[in-house]
């Protein structure tokens, strides 16, 4: 019995402690989460079935519209949505280690307005993404509205314009796209043209690349890329194709005065058979250094540029 009525003495030794519990549980928990973060509470019900139900349902591609698309892990989550990338929903998945990415991809998104949050257990976010390494954070991004191609010479006349157009010819890189739509917002002009097949989309990494510009500078998809110039050409809108042998510099075309649509393909390939065929003028960038050739983006500015000067 003397053993187990054991009392605490004063003498030096080993004392009985907390283990750091009390100290722990006086420290701060930080800020208070939303309430679809907070387990119990009936938006996070509600987010958690909203959450399921949109893994089950994926967005179907019908119209003028592209695909929804899932931005995977932390740090592309929270570039993204510091670069402006519209986004519909935060997905965080249930008891994520709290870091300071976790918390400012939160913060973002509730500044930003319009994103959904929704928690959902690390199976749910696995099928989500096919099992890529989201580490607890996956952003879904909308799908892309698309304009057609007739609405962007539309839009330029309706505002006293002459068209000043890019089409691109199997660029097939989005950061390629979103270079050239920032170039085509900082030079006046009045949207890009790409195909719907074998090239590149408005995809984050475009959205990302245009510095917020895609929101205001039109994306056109066209079923047909041969058929859309000639429909531009009928409407006296002249073609212009980018080719290493065109048959003059862009400097010495008047046609960079009026109503023109700039035709840029691929840096390997050039621009395909038909499309070349169907421009109204090969021209060529004049490269003293010995560059071979030029990615699209740059291509796009340079021409852009000129085009503009000549305006002004």
């Amino acid at each position: 019995m003397a053993a187990n009525n054991r009392r605490m003495s004063g003498k030096k030794g080993a004392q009985v402690g907390s283990g750091g519990q009390r100290r722990r549980g006086l420290e701060g928990k930080g800020p208070t989460p939303p309430a679809e973060m907070r387990k119990g509470h009936k938006k996070n019900r509600v987010a958690n079935a909203q959450a399921r139900q949109a893994v089950r349902r994926p967005t179907p591609r019908r119209g003028g519209k592209g695909t929804s698309e899932m931005v995977v892990g932390r740090n592309p989550v929270v570039e993204a949505l510091r670069g402006g990338v519209p986004a519909s929903t935060l997905y965080v998945q249930q008891f994520i280690d709290n870091d300071e990415r976790v918390r400012e991809a939160l913060q973002l998104a509730a500044e930003r307005g319009g994103i959904h949050l929704m928690e959902a257990p690390r199976p749910e976010l696995d099928r989500m993404t096919n099992n890529l390494n989201h580490q607890g954070l996956v952003l879904q991004v909308p799908p892309y509205e698309y304009a057609h191609p007739e609405d962007l010479a539309s839009a330029a006349y309706d505002a006293g314009e002459d068209p000043l157009i890019v089409a691109l010819d199997g660029v097939t890189d989005p950061r390629n796209l979103g270079a050239v739509v920032r170039s085509v917002s900082a030079f006046g002009g009045h949207g890009v043209v790409v195909p719907e097949r074998r090239a590149a989309g408005m995809t984050a990494g475009a959205w990302k690349t245009s510095a917020g510009t895609a929101a205001r500078t039109p994306v056109a998809r066209a079923t047909n890329l041969t058929r859309a110039l000639e429909a531009y050409k009928k409407a006296g809108i002249t073609v212009v194709g980018l080719a290493a042998d065109g048959d003059a510099e862009v400097g010495d075309l008047p046609a960079l005065h009026g109503p023109v649509v700039i035709v840029v393909g691929s840096e390997g390939k050039g621009l395909s058979r038909l499309v070349g065929e169907t421009c109204d003028h090969l021209v060529r960038i004049p490269m003293p250094g010995g560059a071979e050739s030029l990615n699209a983006g740059v291509a796009a500015g340079i021409v852009l540029y000129e085009a503009a000067r000549r305006r002004d």
